[in-house]
């Protein structure tokens, strides 16, 4: 990593920190278990205390804002959050590779996914893990990439105004692409119209023909862009839509495609894919296989056989356009089975968290399930105020389980948010 060496020993030297002149950095970690021989450990937050353990690791270089060793290989900083911030873009710079930034309100993981699958049919691609997608996680992906990558695929998220403006300006990206205006985060922006101005914060750091967005959105269809979706008025047109098992198929300006993924979203999420790599001066070929060949993040609509049903393991995350999304996803999902929906809770929707549920439990209504389950104080309320005997309500995962058991040929929807853990149910 001779290139990040180079930008900490600059970075260091404005502050009048001279560093070693032979040292070696194998990895940049943030868990101590994870430090070997050449390791930069950021001790961030309550990693301060452990520094003398990442040093018997043979860390090479500690950075932190807490300690008192005395070791030439700690380097102590004001702020180590901001550090980290501030190295990851001049490393960015310095690599000078394409980053494409990926935020909205969701879809955000799914199509990092499949853009960084299809990019890395012909470029040296690198993609944010897991959700490293906050302030300290977007830097520290960033302080991953090697020398030898030629695109970065960056997930962008936020809770809060001026987020996405300072991720922004720390991966400084080439291209980027939102995916929706939503109900995320409602507990701190209170509206869409605060999420709009969040997302859009992004605007600032790509040209308007490197800018990709879902052009059937309220709030998009503003903006100037490459506009994807469903109505004429797009420059990229989805249209022929067929639903199977195991994927679907679907034209994008009268071409067809097809991926491994259910739903109209993921059709969407793939076209934003497509779009990318035409922009990178991909072939079709290449494109379709990268398509053909994605691989997605664990929880997001994943097909689970277990004891004899099948689990859709969509409770990664939840938001009521989400929700929605799922539901309809799930309808549409051609089987001989029954079909089940347990939803619990959708977190972090504010003040109208109640009618948000409210209206997710109207929409399951819509279609014809074998049965809704709930679960979660939220969606418990939610079924208070719409006072219906088509929707059951259980007070724990054990009483869900036990009434699933009950059944025969089942095909279960899961969906709920993070901190629900709902996919506890398929290994109860």
């Amino acid at each position: 990593m001779r290139v990040l060496i180079e930008v900490i020993r600059g970075y260091f030297q404005k502050l009048g920190v001279a560093i070693d002149k032979d040292i070696f950095i194998k990895n940049v970690v943030m868990d101590t278990r994870k430090v070997e021989r050449g390791s930069l450990f950021f001790a961030i937050n309550s990693g301060n205390g452990y520094i003398n353990e990442a040093l018997e690791r043979g860390a090479s270089l500690v950075i932190c804002d807490n300690s008192n060793i005395n070791d030439k290989r700690v380097l102590r900083i004001e702020n180590s959050i901001l550090t980290m911030q501030e190295l990851a873009r001049e490393y960015r710079i310095a690599l000078g590779i394409k980053v494409v930034a990926i935020t909205g309100s969701e879809g955000k993981t799914t199509t990092k996914d499949l853009v960084y699958s299809i990019l890395n049919e012909k470029f040296k691609a690198y993609k944010t893990e897991g959700n490293y997608n906050n302030q300290i996680g977007l830097p520290f992906s960033i302080l991953q990439l090697k020398e030898s990558d030629e695109v970065a695929v960056l997930e962008l998220g936020m809770s809060a105004l001026g987020e996405i403006d300072n991720l922004g300006k720390i991966s400084q990206p080439d291209y980027a692409i939102i995916t929706n205006i939503g109900d995320s985060h409602l507990e701190y922006l209170i509206n869409r119209d605060n999420v709009f101005k969040a997302k859009t914060e992004i605007l600032k750091y790509v040209r308007d023909d490197r800018l990709i967005l879902y052009g059937d959105d309220p709030y998009l269809k503003k903006i100037q862009g490459i506009k994807i979706g469903f109505s004429e008025e797009n420059d990229y047109r989805i249209s022929n839509i067929n639903e199977e098992y195991n994927g679907s198929s679907f034209f994008l300006n009268g071409k067809d495609y097809s991926n491994n993924l259910n739903g109209i979203h993921n059709i969407l999420n793939s076209c934003f894919a497509i779009v990318i790599g035409r922009l990178f001066g991909m072939n079709e070929i290449e494109i379709e296989r990268g398509l053909k060949n994605s691989q997605i993040t664990s929880m997001r609509f994943e097909k689970i056989e277990c004891d004899g049903y099948i689990y859709i393991n969509d409770a990664y995350n939840a938001s009521p356009v989400s929700m929605e999304m799922a539901l309809k996803t799930f309808d549409t999902l051609p089987t001989s089975r029954k079909k089940v929906v347990v939803l619990g809770d959708a977190l972090e929707l504010g003040k109208e968290e109640i009618s948000l549920h409210k209206r997710v439990l109207m929409e399951a209504l819509k279609y014809n399930f074998y049965k809704v389950f709930i679960y979660g104080e939220r969606m418990k309320k939610a079924l208070e105020k719409l006072k219906t005997d088509k929707i059951e309500y259980f007070e724990t995962k054990v009483e869900i389980k036990n009434r699933l058991l009950k059944e025969e040929n089942l095909i279960i929807l899961l969906k709920a948010s993070r901190g629900i853990k709902l996919e506890e149910i398929i290994k109860i």
